[in-house]
């Protein structure tokens, strides 16, 4: 069993409603990572970092991302940073993977000031979250099988792009 789609991307990228609408259009369950990590904790990811640290915040992140990757047929959400564990991203190479891509200002206009993003809470955000995207934006075309920029398009129109890039008929990856 693997997942249908594997969605990956920054803060504010729409994970969690491209994520859903498009399982929802795939007609499979729809599954998020950020969620089993709360659920398997008892608290929320901003209780875990406070009270626990980012590290064990990490170290569960990799476990939930594991055990999705293993048993969730549909469509599944990872958490911004998890591309960040190199065990992550050699998974995530056998699976089909969307790169939800936003732009720095788009993507803090999304967020804000959220507090339930505790990587961007502090002085700067806007300094913040470009330091964020350079480091990562590597890592997510590292993953990527489809990458597509969220800053302009509706999710209506992201989530039919998807379906017609992640259709058996689509040319493999690389070959356009």
């Amino acid at each position: 069993m693997r997942p249908v789609a594997v969605v990956v991307g920054p803060p504010g990228a729409g994970k969690t409603t491209i994520g859903a609408a498009l399982a929802a259009a795939l007609d499979v369950e729809f599954r998020d990572t950020d969620a089993d990590i709360e659920a398997a904790a008892g608290k929320p990811i901003t209780d875990i970092f406070t009270q626990d640290g980012e590290p064990a915040f990490r170290a569960a992140e990799a476990a939930a991302v594991a055990t999705a990757l293993a048993e969730h047929p549909g469509v599944l959400a990872l958490g911004g940073g998890a591309v960040l564990a190199a065990d992550t991203r050699a998974l995530l190479a056998e699976h089909t993977v969307v790169f939800l891509n936003v732009g720095p200002s788009e993507g803090l206009r999304r967020t804000g000031l959220s507090t339930a993003r505790p990587l961007l809470a502090g002085v700067n955000p806007r300094a913040t979250f470009k330091g964020l995207l350079d480091a990562r934006l590597p890592l997510y075309r590292e993953v990527a099988t489809v990458e597509v920029a969220t800053d302009t398009a509706s999710p209506e129109q992201i989530v039919a792009d998807l379906v017609e890039a992640l259709s058996p008929s689509a040319p493999p990856r690389g070959s356009e």
